[in-house]
């Protein structure tokens, strides 16, 4: 790839995931500057000419100790308002982990709709294009778009994990609630044709009403068999101990996590570490800071989507197709 025509700028809170995906494509990530005002205000300014460039923005929206979600989506959105009054030809933000996803439809009178909002403001500072991994509800996030919305998928990844970790197992695949069971099937399918052999699915059942979850029953036959309970995310790990813990109850001999963001949220580290399950894969689009070091080290596999994420970029580049890449 010519860096005379395309170039790859990673913000500093996600700095090393920019790294890997200039890397896997061997081009350097593009210099810029992030200056901090005393009054908690900030400036981003490209330091090379983007004019007429092929430009991606890498910045995973989630909040953590030194900026809050709301902090990095404001600069990433000052900083592509500034590379398109800059002369960038196409502008790509690169989202690994999209803020305010969960929220894409009216569940109740007045109710916000942050999906539409997030695509109105990127959009807004001159956004041609948007590339993530496993937005909550895929067909909500490509309907809030009018510019170019690509979805990547961490399926392949974590199919790949798994047809080696559990090659000669009696698999079931499980979604944690009826919401989640074309994710769960979709991801099933894949696995099921690389291993070349049947496995099993079902769902557990699941209410929420005022913030609280209800619900027990567990659509499956789970008894000697290792579970992989398949999510977009853990935020608290409510939902997903709660499946692990029927699936432990009905009989099931190991118990997985097979999720492509961790937020690990408010009582995520209680919750988890006292749940049933024996291990938990996620990608690294959000670091697992707010986990207990010593239950990551035992507990968590973390799969890198940077090569995805650089395969994507390249096939944009080039004019390439994504839906090849995600079947591929």
């Amino acid at each position: 790839m010519n860096p005379e025509e395309i170039c790859i700028f990673a913000l500093n809170a996600c700095h090393d995931f920019g790294v890997r995906i200039g890397n896997r494509l061997a081009l350097p990530i593009a210099e810029h500057e992030e200056k901090e005002f005393e009054d908690g205000e900030h400036k981003i300014r490209s330091l090379i000419n983007v004019r007429g460039k092929d430009v991606f923005v890498v910045q995973s929206l989630y909040g953590d100790d030194r900026h809050s979600v709301n902090d990095k989506l404001c600069r990433l959105l000052f900083f592509l308002g500034a590379l398109k009054d800059a002369s960038a030809g196409q502008l790509t933000a690169v989202v690994p982990y999209l803020c305010y996803s969960r929220k894409d439809r009216k569940n109740q009178p007045r109710d916000p709709v942050t999906t539409r909002y997030i695509a109105g403001l990127l959009e807004s500072v001159g956004a041609d294009r948007v590339l993530t991994l496993d937005v909550h509800n895929p067909a909500a996030y490509q309907n809030a778009f009018r510019c170019r919305a690509d979805h990547l998928e961490a399926t392949t990844l974590l199919v790949d994990y798994f047809a080696e970790t559990l090659r000669n197992a009696r698999i079931v695949v499980l979604s944690p609630d009826i919401g989640g069971v074309k994710r769960a099937e979709n991801f099933r399918d894949k696995l099921s044709s690389k291993l070349q052999r049947p496995i099993a699915s079902g769902f557990m059942e699941k209410y929420r009403s005022n913030g609280s979850i209800s619900g027990e029953t567990l659509l499956a036959n789970v008894k000697d068999c290792s579970v992989i309970i398949v999510d977009d995310m853990i935020s608290t790990g409510a939902t997903i101990s709660r499946a692990a813990a029927a699936c432990r109850a009905a009989g099931a001999c190991r118990i997985y996590g097979a999720v492509s963001h961790g937020l690990f949220a408010g009582k995520a580290n209680a919750l988890l570490q006292a749940s049933e399950m024996d291990k938990i894969v996620v990608t690294n689009t959000v670091p697992p800071f707010r986990l207990d070091a010593a239950f990551a080290e035992k507990a968590l596999i973390t799969l890198d989507a940077a090569p995805l994420f650089a395969a994507a970029i390249e096939r944009i580049h080039s004019g390439g197709s994504i839906a090849e890449l995600l079947e591929n």
